[in-house]
């Protein structure tokens, strides 16, 4: 995703996300839902948080470039820094379309010990679950996701039609998007630097600077 995109989230969109993910026996969206207080959103984190580099990562689930980071660089990046202990890694989830929205509900109704490997799924999978044209088609490839990622039907339910953490997951995005000057996805933040997409060649190059110090 190259520029930011707008997204407008009020009641009629997230009923409409209610629709497009619920079955037609889930009850829709209702204005007393999005008057609920909103619930705190805390990224995900990954390694050891006294790691010598803190490296965030601002990407959205339905940007094709964060995929391909995903499978190119994060792999490489998990594996050489931060399962060694060299970079602590935050993860955080930027809303700029309703699907991208969609697929939040989901990875994050796995909790913290499901949800990178349903992020993973979404990114390996991107392709075959956004249907640009099919709001239904898309509900129900990421309910297949959702399936095999172990969560049942009732848990899934409550978790895509949960109108209050929605309009969180939307605001939190907006919030630190603009603190940290995100633009395009992916961006990286390199303790406290911000960068734009790169190759693993040249973020390794990056970050074995800093590690000699």
């Amino acid at each position: 995703m190259i520029r930011k995109l707008t997204l407008s989230f009020g009641l009629a969109a997230l009923t409409t996300l209610g629709l497009g993910v619920a079955p037609a026996s889930a009850p829709l969206l209702s204005s007393a839902a999005w008057a609920e207080e909103t619930p705190d959103v805390t990224p995900f984190t990954m390694g050891d948080p006294n790691a010598p580099i803190e490296l965030e990562e601002f990407a959205s689930f339905t940007c094709g470039h964060c995929a391909h980071f995903h499978e190119d660089v994060f792999k490489r990046l998990k594996a050489d820094y931060i399962d060694t202990g060299k970079v602590h890694f935050t993860y955080h989830e930027v809303y700029w379309d309703p699907y991208a929205v969609w697929a939040g509900l989901l990875a994050r109704c796995g909790g913290e010990m499901r949800f990178f490997g349903i992020v993973s799924m979404l990114y390996e999978k991107q392709k075959d679950w956004i249907d640009p044209k099919d709001p239904q088609k898309t509900s129900e490839n990421l309910r297949r996701i959702g399936q095999t990622a172990g969560l049942s039907e009732d848990a899934m339910n409550q978790c895509l039609t949960d109108a209050a953490l929605a309009k969180a997951l939307s605001e939190n995005s907006d919030k630190t998007v603009d603190a940290a000057g995100v633009t395009g996805t992916p961006s990286l933040v390199i303790d406290g630097q911000l960068y734009k997409n790169m190759s693993y060649r040249d973020l390794k190059k990056i970050l074995d600077e800093k590690l000699a110090g």
